[in-house]
């Protein structure tokens, strides 16, 4: 997942149409827009974060964007991939999503002193169609790369969503647990804490771990 070139904070007008006149400006550049996400209301207006590929008129649509009347500031902090990097979620059981996270954290650490930015995201919970939903909402998660599933029983509607979630391109690790979500997944992992260790070298640039070879497998 490559680093965007162009990363702004853009604090506008809170009305309608906002969003709508800073995407013409950019699209007649042409730039590409890699990832765009509203941050809400603050108290100096509304901000919108952007990060753009690489563009050779930069200085020219940055110029524009602000002579839009609705556009009262643009800054630019660094892209998100290269502070935060990619992401691990957790969802499960909440004693199970600890463990899992001290692995993950730890492996991440690892990584990330070698110049990896991995971060690691956790949120504990229970019930079947709850558990779904969050699962397929990890594709809507920027630089999202992996889940982990940890409890102690999941299937149905889980599973299907962990297979709707495969197809995003999001690699899904699941506890060693009854049901049938550790039959869809792609690695099963019976302890916790090597479940997180796993999860964070399967998407870190910096380790040899190959998922590919290793999907199907329980250890």
């Amino acid at each position: 997942m490559p680093v965007a070139g162009h990363s702004l904070l853009v604090t506008t007008a809170d009305s309608p149409g906002v969003l709508s006149k800073i995407t013409q400006v950019i699209a007649a550049h042409p730039a590409n827009i890699r990832s765009i996400e509203s941050l809400g209301p603050r108290d100096e207006g509304f901000v919108v974060y952007l990060e753009l590929d690489p563009i050779d008129d930069y200085d020219a649509l940055r110029a524009q964007l602000l002579a839009l009347p609705v556009v009262q500031r643009i800054d630019e902090p660094p892209p998100l991939m290269a502070i935060y990097g990619k992401r691990v979620i957790i969802i499960g059981g909440g004693a199970q999503v600890g463990q899992v996270a001290v692995g993950a954290i730890s492996e991440a650490d690892r990584h990330n002193i070698r110049g990896e930015r991995i971060s690691v995201d956790t949120i504990p919970l229970v019930g079947e169609e709850t558990l779904a939903a969050a699962v397929r909402a990890v594709a809507r998660l920027p630089r999202a790369r992996v889940l982990v599933l940890a409890g102690a029983l999941m299937g149905g509607a889980i599973t299907e969503a962990v297979r709707d979630l495969q197809r995003a391109g999001v690699i899904v690790i699941s506890l060693n647990m009854a049901g049938s979500v550790p039959d869809a997944a792609d690695l099963v992992v019976t302890d916790p804490l090597q479940a997180g260790v796993m999860a964070v070298m399967a998407i870190a640039d910096t380790a040899t771990f190959d998922i590919s070879r290793q999907r199907q497998r329980r250890y």
